[in-house]
């Protein structure tokens, strides 16, 4: 699905350096690196503040401790997204409240939102999935409105923008008051191993998140609240700082990719190519399709007789998960997101994509898709 190795390649002389120059230093934690990377990456997200951390996961958990919810404070979500969006929310004793998703976009279903506000609700965590935006002008204003912070979890779209009704233009993750994401290796901007990120316009807001990930600190053994350790590397960061540079380059690469995609696909009738919604730049973390009428496991099947990876994203939706029993919220009413469980399949997509192989990826998935569709 992913071809880290190639990519690895093309860089080798610049990782092999930098990461030979950490190992010199002995600087492993904090360092140059980690400071310089997060001052470049804000600059490239065009935001105040960007607080490194050890994981996506932990940046969206640290970012709602940044909230000081109370246990039983509802955060409205998606069901339709990768676990780590919800079990933050489990973890930290909050209630998840799911809303639905757009049939088109697959992200979450803005008109939903005001519906599911309650007295309780404290934050909303909108999820710009397989590298495409939710729309978060009209989120935005629902949450304003009801003065609740929004927290976006970009880990599948850094890169991406989304573009307000005015024509201003904001990269994802530094729209709502807090963005989180991830650097795991396979996503569009990814390190050697685990490693993510929480953005901030506000100064405050920012300083909490700096101390929640360090201890709780922010003087040296002096713990001011209650936090966790929740660290970057020096030696992710120089990979990192090398990649980013890169970042529009590999959604581009992404996008063309797509673009051959759509257009080999465009005219099959049990095929649903992906939307592209006018307000967002969709940099393809992934590539999903809906099949129509077509066994989808079948389809995986012969594809891997014919050394076609696929992949299914999400088999089970987060409110189905035994994870999340005791909410009780397995039989709620999300349409859109029982139907896209059962026929949601994802091609091949990343930066070495060669003619020859999106030639014969989507020549033996179209024979598949003629076959059983007999």
């Amino acid at each position: 699905m992913v071809d880290l190795k190639r990519q690895y390649q093309k860089i080798k002389p610049q990782v092999d350096a930098a990461l030979q120059e950490v190992i010199d230093s002995t600087m492993f934690i904090g360092g140059e690196n980690v400071q310089k990377f997060s001052t470049e990456l804000a600059d490239y997200l065009g935001v105040k503040h960007v607080i490194p951390c050890a994981n996506g996961t932990d940046a969206l958990q640290i970012a709602l401790m940044s909230l000081g919810l109370k246990e039983g404070d509802e955060v409205i979500t998606t069901s339709y997204t990768f676990i780590a969006t919800v079990e933050v929310i489990a973890f930290l004793k909050l209630k998840p409240v799911f809303v639905d998703v757009d049939a088109d976009t697959f992200t979450m279903n803005v008109d939903s939102v005001a519906a599911a506000i309650t007295p309780n609700t404290k934050a909303i965590v909108p999820v710009h999935l397989y590298g495409q935006s939710v729309d978060m002008e009209p989120l935005l204003a629902i949450a304003d409105k009801h003065n609740i912070p929004v927290i976006e979890d970009n880990a599948q779209a850094i890169g991406g923008t989304y573009t307000f009704s005015d024509g201003k233009t904001v990269k994802t993750g530094g729209i709502g008051l807090i963005g989180c994401t991830s650097f795991f290796p396979s996503k569009n901007l990814g390190c050697y191993g685990d490693g993510g990120a929480i953005f901030t316009n506000d100064d405050e807001v920012a300083a909490k998140l700096r101390m929640i990930a360090n201890h709780g600190q922010n003087k040296r053994y002096y713990h001011e609240i209650v936090g966790c350790n929740s660290r970057l590397d020096n030696m992710q960061a120089a990979v990192l700082r090398i990649k980013l540079p890169l970042l529009d380059e590999y959604c581009r690469a992404r996008r063309d990719a797509a673009d051959y995609y759509d257009n080999a696909f465009k005219d099959n009738p049990n095929i649903i190519t992906p939307h592209r919604a006018d307000y967002s730049y969709h940099v393809f973390h992934q590539y999903t399709l809906q099949l129509k009428n077509i066994d989808r496991d079948e389809v995986q099947k012969l594809l891997a007789e014919r050394d076609v990876p696929s992949m299914i994203y999400y088999p089970v939706p987060c409110h189905k998960q035994n994870m999340l029993k005791e909410y009780n919220v397995a039989d709620i009413d999300l349409p859109v997101t029982n139907m896209l469980q059962d026929c949601v399949i994802s091609l091949p997509i990343h930066t070495e994509l060669t003619q020859e192989e999106l030639k014969y990826i989507t020549s033996n998935f179209l024979e598949v898709i003629d076959q059983l569709s007999k």
